[in-house]
C-alpha cells in the first residue's frame, strides 16, 4: 500500500492506517519509537497518534519535539491518568483510518514487524478483524515469562480465544470492529476474545520482541494477578451472555422520496 502524492506531504488526505501508541512516563523511549514507526511505514499513507496518559515526566515535551520533526504525528493528552485501555480507546476514536496498528510505548514491540501485519489484515477477508503479534522469544525476566505463560494458558482454556500471547502489544485491527466491542478497563488484554465474541475472525503472526532500554514497567506480577483474575471472571461471564444471530440480511428497504 503506497501513499498518493497528495498524501505524502501532509495529513490533508485521510490515511489508510492509524498507528496508536498509548504512553505513560516513557520520556526515554517515545522520540526514538516515533522515528522508527515513521521509517517502518515509509511509502504508506498513515498517521501516528501518541496518547499521553497524563505522564508525570517529560514524555509530552519529547512528543512535541518529535511532532515538529514528523508531520504525520499527532499527540493527544489525558488530563488525568485513565489507564492503557482508555488511552488506546482515545486514540482509536480520534483515528481517521479504517485500520488501526497498536504498539506499546516502551519500545519493546519492533515497529519493523507492523507493516507485515497490516498488509496481512488488509489482504484478508472482511470478517478477519484482528491480527495479533506473538512474541516467539521474550526479552523479559524469567519471572515475568513464567507468569505470562501460565496466565495465557488459563485464559486460553477459559475463553478459547486462540491466542498464545495476548499480552503482546503489537496488534492490527479494524477500527469499526474495535468500536463495536464493549469497553472496560484492561480490555486491551482481551481483544482476541472480544473480537471472537462479536463474530469476527482473528489470526496471529510471529513478531520480534526487544529488551526495554528506557524507563520501567508499570506492572508487577503480583499486581497483575489480582486484576487479571477479576477481569477473567468478568470475561467468562461476558462470553457466556453472548448470543449469535447468524447471518444478518436486509429483507426490504423503502426508497427515499
Amino acid at each position: 500500500m503506497t501513499s498518493s502524492p497528495s498524501a505524502s506531504s501532509g495529513l490533508a488526505v485521510a490515511p489508510d492506517l492509524s498507528i496508536v501508541i498509548p504512553v505513560f512516563d516513557e520520556e526515554g523511549a517515545v522520540e526514538g519509537l516515533a522515528r522508527e514507526i515513521a521509517a517502518a511505514f515509509d511509502g504508506w499513507n498513515y498517521e501516528i497518534l501518541f496518547v499521553d496518559d497524563a505522564s508525570r515526566d517529560a514524555t509530552l515535551a519529547r512528543l512535541d519535539a518529535a511532532a515538529a520533526e514528523i508531520p504525520r504525528l499527532r499527540v493527544l493528552r489525558h488530563a488525568r491518568n485513565a489507564g492503557q485501555s482508555r488511552a488506546i480507546r482515545t486514540g482509536v476514536l480520534a483515528a481517521r483510518a479504517p485500520i488501526i496498528v497498536m504498539l506499546d510505548g516502551d519500545g519493546q514491540n519492533d515497529p519493523a514487524d507492523a507493516p507485515r501485519l497490516a498488509g496481512a489484515l488488509t489482504a484478508g477477508p472482511p470478517r478477519l478483524a484482528l491480527i495479533g503479534g506473538e512474541r516467539r522469544v521474550r526479552r523479559d525476566s524469567a519471572a515475568k515469562r513464567w507468569a505470562s505463560l501460565w496466565a495465557n494458558r488459563l485464559r486460553r482454556r477459559l475463553l478459547a480465544d486462540q491466542a498464545t500471547d495476548t499480552g503482546c502489544g503489537l496488534k492490527v485491527f479494524r477500527r469499526e470492529a474495535f468500536i463495536a466491542l464493549p469497553y472496560f478497563d484492561h480490555m486491551h488484554r482481551y481483544l482476541p476474545a472480544l473480537m471472537l465474541r462479536e463474530g469476527f475472525e482473528v489470526a496471529f503472526e510471529p513478531v520480534n520482541h526487544r529488551a526495554r532500554e528506557a524507563g520501567r514497567s508499570k506492572y508487577t506480577n503480583l499486581g497483575r494477578l489480582g486484576v487479571a483474575l477479576f477481569d477473567l471472571a468478568g470475561m467468562v461471564w461476558l462470553r457466556s451472555r453472548a448470543r449469535d444471530p447468524g447471518a444478518v440480511s436486509e429483507i426490504s428497504a423503502k426508497a427515499s422520496p
